[in-house]
């Protein structure tokens, strides 16, 4: 199947809606995309028409998008493209929606903190025994990388000019 897949950078129009279904929680909000042009006579950028899509994400995606999210916060979504015509109150009307793979914070215009979400599936294993019947030490159900993270040592940036 050919999907048409799209990365849009814009702001969150409307606060995020989760709902739990029998497939998996969904989150829906609408997204907000204005281009911006250089306008070379006046010398300053302007905004040109603004387009709406209605961004759904799913499971977990879902869940960790509705708890990080606001009305008015930069994001860059990604995800399949979906358009669908319905007809209401006796007019064709066009809609344009998009299924999330992944959506981020739009870091050109702003800072985050990541804080990574547990895995449910990990929290429900218990972790494996040896025949002794103490725990193995290692951690195989954790994703390596929060393994390393944890482990890591707070590492500060430092500005480095040149002479």
């Amino acid at each position: 199947m050919n999907d048409t897949t799209v990365t849009l950078v814009g702001n969150v129009a409307t606060a995020v809606e989760y709902r739990d279904t029998v497939t998996g929680g969904v989150a829906r909000f609408r997204f907000a995309v204005t281009a911006r042009r250089w306008d070379r006579e006046r010398g300053l950028w302007t905004d040109g028409n603004t387009s709406f899509y209605t961004v759904s994400a799913w499971r977990s995606l879902g869940a960790n998008l509705a708890a990080s999210v606001s009305v008015g916060e930069p994001l860059v979504v990604h995800g399949r493209l979906k358009v669908r015509e319905e007809e209401r109150d006796g007019q064709r009307k066009t809609f344009v929606d998009v299924d999330a793979v992944a959506v981020g914070h739009d870091l050109s215009r702003g800072t985050a903190a990541f804080r990574r979400a547990p895995r449910a599936e990990s929290r429900l294993q218990p972790e494996p025994q040896t025949e002794s019947g103490s725990g193995s030490g290692a951690r195989p159900e954790q994703d390596p990388w929060a393994v390393a993270a944890e482990e890591a040592t707070e590492v500060k940036p430092q500005l480095v000019t040149a002479s």
